[in-house]
């Protein structure tokens, strides 16, 4: 989880929102990333989509025995492509400032473990406060 915090805390530093996510296999990191839509005026790159592309082109067993971690709770395109690559584990930092996913991962066999990151709450909640009209944009509100 700190180095998904530490993505979190980099897309802040660069002007975006600060949720970050990485891809571990088999105890090293994979792939990590953070909230770009921002810095690269992309509609797609939350935390968990730009792990993945920075994860590339994996074999489908590979990401099968993967786990991954983000601070925030993974919204509905996020969740599709955790269902897709068949991630079998997510480890989700915070969800009260958002409610993603959840359900569904469960429901599809995604075991969903919610570490309750006082560090990642803080983060959101400081961004949301400081940048209402951002978070909100993202969200689509």
């Amino acid at each position: 989880m700190e180095a998904a915090i530490e993505e979190a805390r980099k897309g802040l530093a660069e002007g975006g929102i600060p949720i970050g996510s990485v891809i571990v296999y088999q105890g090293k990191i994979l792939g990590r990333g953070h909230n770009r839509r921002v810095q690269n005026g992309s509609v797609v790159l939350h935390g968990e989509m730009d792990a993945f592309e920075n994860a590339g082109r994996q074999p489908a067993s590979v990401y099968r025995e993967c786990t991954l971690y983000t601070t925030l709770s993974p919204c509905s395109m996020c969740s599709g492509a955790i269902l897709l690559y068949g991630i079998p584990k997510i480890i989700i930092g915070e969800n009260e400032t958002f409610l993603g996913e959840e359900e569904l991962l469960r429901s599809r066999g995604v075991e969903v473990v919610l570490a309750d990151n006082e560090a990642c709450k803080n983060l959101m909640k400081e961004f949301i406060a400081a940048r209402p009209e951002l978070w909100n944009e993202d969200i689509g509100e």
